[in-house]
């Protein structure tokens, strides 16, 4: 079978499509024809190594792990002798290690099974994304309805699940985009929306009471300025390949710190896959509350494309990868 291969880190041309042998469910796995998959700014992080302390997880010199993609949707080939909740034939989506590739076994409490009013596109756009909008918002934000919550890159993955689950949740939504992406986040939900290359949402005088920011693009002051007191902020952009693995580290902890210190709440966040959460995004989906939104497909051949495409940072929701 196919997969898409790294063996050093760099750009992404050191993304290769290969050969590899066809991988067996262990126990408690599944093994899924893979139809479609995503790509998220996890997988460049871990194919650049940067920031650099990620390679404390992925391998100092070399990455020990050469596979990439998290996001998966397909169809159960066989299963392990333990696996109770899936047969071969089922249509299911979720996360696993090295989702871009023909064919790849995942633990059975990672997959629920797939919508029937979505494609396989759309459920594999779904996984790291909608988990990092719902639990920072639910969870981390304590949003609740009626509240001004501000989304900062409401035109991305991330952003775009985000205004519509904020939504779902009954707040009151800006969504802060580029002016191409305008129309499209009106649409998906949002109360207003504000163009980022004339308008400095900072400098607006509005106040939210939370703070969804996805971009990372502004001083944890300036947010400040535009939250009411006891706001919430909660920073989950770690900006693009050109951002210092210095600030990436840094900011989180200058967040924690100045929160003992002021009225408002600044709270970095990274999302975690669990399958309760992907069974309520599941729902979310199927009574048309939210709706995944999809940029551009490229075929698995094109996983490098794909990966310098999201990079730049100008993604109108999910890039996603196509299998036969």
């Amino acid at each position: 079978m196919k997969a898409a291969i790294y063996d050093r880190y760099g750009p992404p041309d050191v993304v290769h499509i290969r050969d590899v042998e066809e991988p067996a469910p262990k126990e408690h796995e599944a093994l899924i024809k893979v139809r479609a998959a995503s790509i998220n700014p996890l997988d460049w992080h871990f194919m650049r190594g940067t920031p650099y302390f990620v390679r404390l997880m992925t391998g100092l010199r070399k990455p020990k792990i050469t596979r990439l993609g998290v996001d998966v949707a397909g169809q159960v080939q066989a299963v392990g002798r333990n696996v109770t909740e899936f047969r071969p034939g089922d249509e299911v989506f979720g996360t696993c290690r090295g989702a871009l590739a023909e064919y790849v076994c995942t633990s059975e409490s990672a997959l629920i099974m797939k919508p029937e009013n979505v494609t396989f596109e759309q459920a594999a756009s779904v996984p790291l994304a909608a988990f990092t909008a719902l639990q920072g918002l639910r969870d981390k934000g304590q949003i609740q309805a009626g509240q001004k919550v501000l989304i900062n890159g409401a035109a991305g993955g991330v952003g775009t699940f985000a205004v519509q689950i904020a939504k779902g949740f009954g707040a009151d939504v800006t969504g802060v985009c580029s002016t191409r992406n305008l129309e499209m986040v009106r649409n998906i939900g949002a109360d207003r929306v504000m163009d980022y290359t004339r308008q400095d949402f900072t400098t607006s005088g509005q106040r939210y009471d939370l703070i969804f920011d996805l971009v990372g693009n502004h001083s944890l002051s300036a947010f400040r300025r535009v939250l009411n007191p006891r706001g919430i902020y909660i920073g989950a952009g770690g900006g693009g390949p050109e951002v210092h693995w210095l600030d990436v580290l840094t900011g989180p902890i200058k967040a924690l710190l100045l929160s003992m210190f002021v009225s408002e709440k600044l709270v970095p966040f990274l999302a975690r896959a669990n399958k309760k959460d992907l069974t309520t995004i599941s729902e979310l989906i199927k009574g048309g509350t939210v709706t995944p939104v999809i940029d551009k497909r490229f075929p698995l051949s094109e996983v490098p494309e794909a990966i310098r495409y999201l990079e730049q940072g100008h993604a109108r929701g999910k890039v996603v990868i196509t299998l036969e």
